[in-house]
């Protein structure tokens, strides 16, 4: 089977929007492939965190990913920081990479904002530690998002970077994996804004955590517009709210947008929020249960985490021991 990577950064307790468009579609990927998923705290770290916070939600994150169906016994389930060969290779990685390359990364300058000259240098070199984690595995496959395209064509850049200058045919290229299913998930508040957990409003978002009284109430706050749902998706154009409103039953449901248009078209919101929010208690509300009861006891979750850390080393150190041979750092005795 061919190997999946994939992370993702522990901003605790994922969002609706985490789940739609990246962690039910690991649960999917598990049926046919070999996977290792991330908890990427190293990432975290490129700008500053508390320390507490941190550790607390990674566990919070790892606890979601098991409540939605990843198997930590079939797969491997760890966090970064457990893997020091992420790091080793990294570092490789920064002396490959090109000043040029990095500085078209789009998702950098989105990042830093105005004041490029005060992000971590961490922040900048992100793109080679991403790449890193992949080659670290020799994964050929990568679940991504249209925002993460560029960093996959800089890792495979990198490795053919590395196997030219070393002359091998070491690092394999990387393909993406561009869910067809993957959902985009936009804020409740915002239709043209992605739902995010760092939004200050948490009317914006649904967490999974929350329970069926604030899933139903968020959704009836949602913002919508005055007009009905449209009879077919044309009728969606330029209605942001209601496209994601329509987007997230779909997917949900596991209908298209036109069957649900279909169902609902010619109504007013009120009657489709509440049928929406049924839905999303039906769905989520497991998840949510799940996630609990992991988590009154952490121990349990590290102690998870860290297995799938030593399965991880496992597969990584013999790739980045052979990674470091070839740029000719010295062996210890009986690698």
């Amino acid at each position: 089977m061919q190997r999946v990577f994939s992370g993702i950064q522990p901003s605790g307790i994922p969002t609706l929007g985490n789940y739609l468009g990246a962690i039910r579609n690991w649960v999917a990927l598990q049926a046919d492939h070999d996977c290792l998923y991330c908890v990427v705290d190293l990432h975290a770290i490129t700008t500053w965190q508390d320390p507490l916070v941190l550790r607390r939600q990674t566990q919070e994150m790892a606890a979601t990913i098991i409540a939605c169906g990843v198997d930590p016994d079939k797969h491997i389930l760890f966090h970064q920081s457990g893997v020091p060969a992420h790091a080793r290779l990294a570092w490789i990685f920064n002396c490959i990479a090109r000043i040029g390359w990095l500085n078209r990364m789009t998702q950098f300058k989105d990042k830093a904002g105005k004041d490029r000259e005060a992000a971590s240098a961490g922040l900048y070199v992100y793109p080679n530690l991403m790449a890193a984690d992949i080659h670290a595995y020799h994964a050929t496959r990568v679940p991504v998002g249209d925002d993460q395209k560029q960093h996959l064509e800089l890792a495979n850049d990198i490795a053919q970077k590395f196997n030219h200058d070393y002359e091998v045919n070491f690092f394999p290229q990387i393909q993406p994996l561009i869910m067809p299913e993957a959902a985009r998930v936009m804020s409740l508040r915002d239709g043209t804004k992605k739902m995010s957990k760092s939004d200050p409003s948490d009317q914006s978002r649904i967490n999974m955590s929350d329970d069926s009284e604030t899933i139903a109430s968020k959704v009836k706050r949602a913002r919508t517009d005055a007009e009905p749902l449209p009879s077919e998706t044309a009728g969606l154009e330029g209605r942001a709210e209601a496209r994601n409103l329509v987007g997230i039953y779909a997917a949900l449901s596991g209908q298209s947008q036109a069957s649900v248009l279909a169902q609902f078209g010619g109504q007013g919101f009120a009657t489709f929020k509440n049928d929406l929010a049924d839905l999303m208690v039906e769905k989520l509300g497991p998840i949510a249960a799940e996630t609990r009861r992991l988590l009154a006891e952490p121990g349990h979750i590290d102690r998870i985490l860290f297995a799938g850390a030593a399965r991880a080393e496992a597969i990584a150190n013999p790739i980045v021991a052979e990674a470091e041979r070839l740029v000719g750092f010295l062996q210890r005795p009986g690698v």
